[in-house]
Formats: C-alpha cells, structure tokens, sequence
C-alpha cells in the first residue's frame, strides 16, 4: 500500500471509495481524535471520492483496487 492507491472501506453507511494522501508512522490528531501508529503499524489517511473527507485507518481496515 502506498500514497495514490485507490481504495475501498467500510462505513457504517456502507462500502467507500478513496485515495491514500499520507502514510503516518508516528503518533498522530485527525479531526480531534488521537491515533497510535509506528513503522511496524502504520496509519494510512484517506480522502473519500465522495465528499473529500479524510480519515485514518489500519492497512487491514483498506482493500486496495485494481485498476
């Protein structure tokens, strides 16, 4: 996984679509909540297609498409 993939995830509204902006290794605020991550567990944040939101997940929480 990398900066520019495209990718899906869930939400509690269903399956969405994004971009992966930045890859995060070190302890890190979005949008007022406080995230852990490290070399080994890194945080990915991603912008929506949809409405330009950005949010941070674990690798294991995005599936990248092909494409």
């Amino acid at each position: 996984m990398k900066i520019g993939d495209k990718v899906s995830w869930d939400t509690s509204q269903g399956r969405t679509h994004g971009t992966i902006v930045e890859k995060k290794t070190k302890d890190f605020q979005l949008a007022k909540q406080t995230f852990t991550a490290s070399d080994d567990e890194p945080k990915f944040i991603v912008e929506s297609d949809k409405t330009g939101a950005r949010a941070a997940h674990a690798p294991s929480a995005l599936n990248v498409l092909k494409g």
